[in-house]
């Protein structure tokens, strides 16, 4: 009864107090937006007022503060402040109910308002994806759905796949029972294989009620896929007697274990030389009989596949050092086939001639050893003339003096020639040297 009779008495009493001014009297709000369940703070401000009364109503046009008097029995409606100038009012637990615009009154002559709209914003609920069953084969087509519901306005839904966005989605709105906020659903359609296996697929909702804090939802993919094979070999140029490891690199889900070795179709011909441990073929030292095509073959539950690998053993290279050859001094016998000895000599001498270095792979001549041999031939021919003129010279003199003998007492002419030694009777005693 205090309560109605004030909103009687009141606007009379402000005519009576009403000065000249009151025309430019004018309350000034502001459009609030909040979260629901958050609180709401509703404010009205006269800027020039002469003790003329504020008053705040809701939506329903029911009072809810006059001045600093609560009218509407809501313990969620609280007093902020009140003066001649404010009144400022807080609502809290807020609703999508509270929803609508506010009245704010002067009441002066005739009575000023000013409005002011209370937006509530519906939070989404948090995001569920569903469509996955597990596991899922490689090449199948996998068909994923996020949805969302209670978001006002209208929530945002998007996909990231390796934290790459997906943008080819399909999207729905619908509006829920209580026709205030919506359920949005997504739908994610793609192919996979083995490079998704243990990717995050990510939905993220987006909302100006979240605070640029998305709410999203997470489904670790598992795809089964046949084994991938690949042969690996300890060394690159396998070489005769030393070891070697052929490794087989083998990858799938489920994890194919153990693997299967075999050589040109068959099995492994030396066991104790050629030993498997794991996915690891170990052999021990290399021969010329290992030389062939070995194959890895890996199976799980969803396929087999394999590799090969064709195995040369390589001899191990003779690495020489480069050798000098050093030409021995041949000494000359002068006898009666000195130029044959001679001639052979130098053949042998100059057939036996090689490149020092050919053997270490070198193709160029060695120009000092074929300058050396050449002095030695030189050398070893001046050295035979020079023996063959001495023995020449001395040969002749002997001759000469032969000639002479048995003529000393001959008393003349004819008789003389007749007992030299020299003569034709002793023709046959005669050498004669032929070079």
């Amino acid at each position: 009864f205090f309560f109605l009779c004030n909103l009687f008495l009141v606007p009379a009493a402000a005519s009576k107090n009403k000065v000249k001014g009151s025309q430019g009297q004018f309350p000034l709000t502001q459009n609030v937006t909040v979260v629901e369940g958050g609180t709401a703070i509703l404010t009205c401000r006269v800027d020039q007022n002469d003790n003329t009364s504020l008053q705040w109503s809701n939506p329903a046009q029911q009072t809810l503060y006059f001045d600093d008097k609560k009218a509407l029995r809501d313990n969620r409606i609280e007093l902020v402040r009140a003066s001649w100038h404010e009144l400022s009012i807080s609502v809290s637990d807020v609703s999508l109910s509270d929803e609508g615009q506010y009245t704010c009154s002067l009441f002066t002559m005739p009575v000023k308002t000013s409005k002011a709209y209370l937006t509530v914003l519906g939070v989404p609920e948090k995001p569920q994806i569903s469509g996955f069953s597990s596991p899922v084969m490689e090449g199948d087509l996998m068909q994923l759905t996020c949805k969302t519901s209670g978001s006002k306005p209208a929530a945002d839904i998007r996909w990231f796949k390796n934290d790459k966005e997906i943008k080819d989605v399909k999207y729905l709105k619908e509006e829920d029972a209580n026709r205030k906020t919506f359920t949005v659903s997504s739908t994610l359609d793609f192919r996979v294989d083995r490079s998704d296996d243990g990717v995050a697929v990510i939905c993220r909702v987006d909302h100006e009620s979240l605070n640029a804090t998305p709410q999203v939802a997470m489904q670790v993919l598992e795809i089964h896929y046949t084994p991938s094979v690949k042969i690996i070999p300890s060394t690159p140029f396998p070489q005769e007697g030393q070891p070697l490891i052929l490794t087989c690199e083998s990858k799938g889900k489920p994890l194919p274990e153990p693997v299967l070795w075999t050589k040109d179709g068959g099995e492994l011909p030396d066991p104790d030389r050629m030993v498997v441990s794991g996915r690891e073929l170990n052999i021990l030292f290399l021969n010329k009989t290992d030389n062939g095509t070995y194959r890895c073959e890996a199976t799980n539950t969803i396929g087999q596949s394999s590799a090969e690998y064709v195995l040369i053993v390589h001899d191990v290279p003779n690495t020489l050092l480069p050798t000098t050859i050093i030409p021995s001094l041949t000494t000359a016998t002068v006898t009666t086939t000195v130029a044959i000895t001679t001639s052979t000599t130098t053949s042998a001498t100059t057939s036996s001639v090689r490149d020092p270095n050919a053997l270490a792979g070198q193709t160029g001549p060695d120009h000092a050893l074929i300058g050396g041999i050449v002095a030695v031939v030189v050398f070893v021919t001046l050295c035979s003339i020079f023996l063959l003129g001495r023995y020449l010279a001395r040969h002749k003199g002997t001759y000469l003096t032969n000639e002479a003998k048995g003529a000393e007492d001959a008393p003349d002419a004819d008789t003389a020639i007749i007992n030299a030694e020299g003569s034709q009777v002793n023709a046959e005693e005669k050498k004669e040297y032929f070079i």
